[in-house]
């Protein structure tokens, strides 16, 4: 009696909604459909009183139940879009035969009695649960529409949950619970309300359904909660054919622990994070084509720059590009604070207060995250870290902003924005990918300051390497001249000094003047100053004007009319200076001996000039390491170091060969090979 009073008042209440429908002027496939789902309804709540008759064998039952779902499906089918013009055209639509094939087998299945009652229940276990999936996915893609169809995702959701709970009891105990039966007119009745609610709501029905992450996400957290309540259920059949019983308290517990896991799925935060992450990572294609991606950026990266302003702003255009927005702002953090160093605007006007970036350069050295604006906006306690959270929530423009790190240390930042329609939500696999291609887009900035860097260092390195080279010949300048002092008291009346020193001042001037040439003119002739030369000549006038204030005095040994194609003033410098380093490291009664002869060896003429000496000489390591390096000098304050290298780098330019055989205690000879060119 108490069951029957419940489905007559709820026959009752959708008999006076299909009243109040047929007064509705709405009209549209929807409409009708909706009309014949509450008249269905409503006959099937009286169906169910006992007085009426209606039901005389459990195949009735399932007869009327079967029916009721195909109608409720078939409503829902039309609520997927909104151009529907006929019955037919939604019949045939692929979604919509795919939704009715469990209610047309289980309609058939109840009018010929061809499958058993244990079958039966599983099959309209799986039809509750079918429908639970399909009004997640309606909900979850109603977008702007949530609010208007929530009510009819409640009402449809809990009847289905309702029959979800009947039918998997009655498949662990292999008959229908009469508590579960009696209470589902009452049910009925107190939804009732939801579905007026949600008739009002809705202007017009039509939901795309598109396959997305989060739709496989959900439906498969569904998927995996009905398929544990259907074992649970299953286990119950196995324990009822076994010979065993089931307690309605035990049945209770077991349907509330397994409700309490399929509740957990949805509240979960974290546990629903893990699960998607794992699906989408393993089962799901990825958001971007990376080797096509990669292949844009660095197309955009290879871009010739020849200024930091033009990469940086190439740098950014890449980032924007990457993640397909249109609007950003590069940052670079310096001593002073904040500077911006690129910007590029989508068309919309973004402001930024920089006086608030501090804030996120702390939240950055304690988290290093890409920030997600849309994000901190609502989930606010995920962004601790970050103070003064009201401005980023309220008055910020840009959406993303990402850190820059250079060797773990904060470099920059950079803000991105879209217009509304093109923001992306930062989920694992967006946020991965942004964090490749700032990567790629860092190393790109840091390669070019490098470089900038180290190009300034070299035009340093360049003119401290001509300070000293000029200061080198400056010191041999000063050399003749300090030898014209000490020879001028003892001379001075000599004319033959007189004329000497006239012509040791000419030589030097011109010295002087070349140097100075050297120094405003950026580029020489490879050639110049070359002339034909007699190096016999050459090497004697070395020894006998700037090698006589040193002892040992050098003996020459020289064949005659050793011609040869040189700057004949570089490379008596050059002669000097290895005479010289051979007289200071050779004891006043040691010697010095200069030799020069013409050698023809593979059809080639060449002079080899050779400097003995039985000095202190060098190690093998010394001469490996140390001789040719430049700036590196054994002689302290009094030495450039630059001396044996610029003689190398001299030889070698004119296609010479220098070579040096020498040992500790017993002396050095240095050889010098001049090819010989007509």
């Amino acid at each position: 009696m108490f069951a029957d009073i419940g489905y007559a008042i709820a026959a009752l209440g959708y008999f006076a909604l299909l009243l109040l429908l047929f007064t509705g002027r709405k009209s549209g496939i929807a409409k009708y459909l909706l009309v014949t789902a509450t008249l269905i309804t409503c006959l099937w709540a009286a169906s169910n009183v006992s007085l009426l008759g209606w039901q005389t064998h459990i195949s009735h039952f399932f007869a009327a139940d079967a029916i009721r779902q195909w109608v409720w499906v078939l409503f829902l089918a039309a609520c997927l879009r909104s151009d529907f013009s006929s019955f037919k055209e939604i019949i045939l639509r692929p979604i919509s035969l795919s939704l009715l094939v469990l209610p047309s087998i289980a309609i058939i299945t109840a009018f010929t009695s061809t499958l058993p009652y244990l079958w039966q229940y599983s099959l309209h276990t799986l039809i509750a649960l079918q429908m639970l999936i399909v009004l997640e996915l309606v909900y979850r893609q109603a977008g702007e529409l949530k609010w208007a169809y929530k009510p009819l995702i409640l009402f449809l959701g809990a009847l289905s949950l309702w029959d979800f709970v009947t039918y998997a009891n009655a498949t662990m105990i292999n008959q229908i619970g009469e508590n579960y039966v009696s209470a589902r007119g009452y049910i009925y009745v107190a939804l009732l309300p939801f579905l007026i609610l949600a008739i009002r709501r809705i202007s017009y029905w039509g939901v795309a359904i598109f396959v997305s992450r989060d739709v496989v996400l959900h439906s498969t957290l569904l998927l995996v909660a009905g398929g544990y309540l259907f074992l649970m259920a299953m286990v119950g059949y196995l324990v009822k054919f076994m010979g065993g019983s089931w307690s309605y308290p035990l049945q209770f517990v077991l349907v509330g622990v397994s409700l309490i896991l399929l509740v957990s799925l949805f509240i979960s935060h974290n546990f629903r994070t893990k699960i998607k992450v794992f699906i989408t990572k393993h089962f799901y294609a990825n958001q971007f084509d990376y080797r096509v991606e990669w292949v844009k950026l660095t197309d955009i990266l290879s871009e010739q720059q020849d200024s930091l302003t033009g990469v940086y702003q190439t740098s950014l255009s890449g980032m924007l590009q990457a993640v397909e927005y249109e609007s950003g702002v590069l940052l670079k953090l310096n001593k002073n604070g904040w500077q911006q160093v690129a910007a590029i605007d989508g068309g919309r006007s973004r402001q930024y207060d920089a006086s608030k970036m501090t804030l996120l350069q702390s939240f950055f050295d304690q988290k290093g995250w890409i920030i997600d604006i849309s994000e901190l906006r609502v989930k606010p306690h995920q962004y601790d870290e970050l103070s003064d959270k009201s401005y980023f929530m309220e008055s910020f423009d840009y959406q993303l902003v990402v850190p820059i790190f250079r060797h773990e240390t904060l470099w920059g930042m950079a803000l991105l924005d879209a217009e509304s329609e093109h923001i992306k939500s930062l989920n694992w696999e967006l946020r991965d990918y942004i964090n490749a291609v700032t990567a790629q887009v860092s190393n790109y900035i840091f390669q070019f300051e490098g470089a900038q860097a180290l190009a300034e260092n070299a035009q340093f390195a360049a003119f401290s390497r001509m300070s000293a080279f000029v200061l080198h010949d400056l010191k041999n300048v000063m050399a003749q001249i300090d030898l014209i002092l000490a020879n001028a008291q003892q001379h001075k009346s000599n004319p033959e000094f007189i004329d000497d020193t006239f012509e040791t001042l000419e030589h030097t001037k011109s010295r002087m003047d070349k140097m100075l040439k050297q120094l405003t003119e950026k580029k020489t002739s490879p050639s110049h100053g070359q002339l034909q030369t007699d190096l016999a000549q050459l090497l004697n006038s070395v020894v006998e004007k700037r090698c006589q204030g040193v002892q040992p005095i050098p003996a020459v040994s020289c064949e005659s009319e050793l011609l040869v194609q040189i700057d004949a003033e570089k490379f008596a410098n050059v002669m000097y200076h290895l005479i010289n380093n051979a007289q200071q490291a050779t004891k006043n009664d040691g010697y010095v001996l200069i030799d020069a002869g013409r050698v023809s060896a593979n059809g080639q003429d060449n002079i080899v000039v050779t400097i003995k000496d039985n000095g202190e000489g060098m190690s093998a390591d010394f001469i490996e390491t140390r001789l040719f390096k430049p700036f590196d000098t054994t002689k302290g304050n009094a030495g450039m170091g630059i001396g044996a290298y610029d003689a190398k780098s001299y030889i070698e330019q004119i296609g010479g060969v220098i070579a040096v055989d020498s040992e500790l205690g017993q002396g050095t000879t240095f050889t010098l090979s001049i090819p010989v060119t007509e």
